[in-house]
């Protein structure tokens, strides 16, 4: 009896060995083929072809040779079946804008919060007049830059096909005219194996 309890207790000991998971720290930019969703290596290209495409278009650079031009960047559209953090492609696009140097943005995302502020510096008489921040001093977004990530889903047995386009654009919003739009397009394929691995 005491044999089977040590034999089933060292069998329970080697099992939670076994189960053990382990963590490493991998390559961010290394690409990512977990499954056919949307991941790491597709919000990286996005980015990428974007960011690319608008800092080498003939007009922004002319636009951008002697002034850094105010943008807003509206929030991408999710228009795939798929959950997708939209607002983590959006920030990607806008750092990489910013990190050049061309342009100045407004964050929309904290108006609220601001208006806060500057009620509270001007309503409350809790801040020194002298050095509360103004209202109606805030300097207004030249251009907005706007977004759709769309997807298009095919099954066939044992393969699956999807496909990504985001398109892009930036608009004047002083004529409404757009200035720049470009698209970024990725199919990715899985096919199951015989054993449906």
């Amino acid at each position: 009896m005491k044999q089977f309890k040590l034999i089933f207790v060292l069998a329970a000991v080697m099992g939670l060995a076994a189960c053990q998971s382990k963590v490493e720290y991998g390559d961010a930019t290394e690409v990512e083929t977990v499954n056919e969703n949307f991941g790491s290596t597709d919000l990286q290209a996005i980015a990428a072809k974007m960011v690319d495409s608008m800092m080498t278009f003939p007009p922004i650079v002319a636009m951008t040779a002697n002034s850094r031009p105010i943008l807003f960047v509206d929030s991408i559209k999710n228009k795939t079946s798929e959950h997708i953090d939209t607002e983590s492609v959006t920030d990607t696009i806008s750092n990489k804008l910013l990190r050049s140097g061309k342009f100045r943005f407004i964050d929309m995302t904290k108006v609220d919060s601001v208006r806060k502020q500057l009620d509270y510096q001007n309503n409350t008489g809790m801040v020194d007049p002298s050095t509360a921040i103004k209202f109606g001093r805030q300097i207004g977004a030249q251009y907005m830059l706007y977004g759709n990530l769309s997807s298009i889903v095919k099954q066939d047995g044992s393969t699956k096909d999807v496909y990504y386009k985001m398109t892009m654009r930036l608009m004047d919003l002083e004529t409404g005219l757009i200035e720049w739009s470009d698209e970024k397009e990725i199919r990715k394929m899985k096919s199951k194996s015989f054993l449906g691995m």
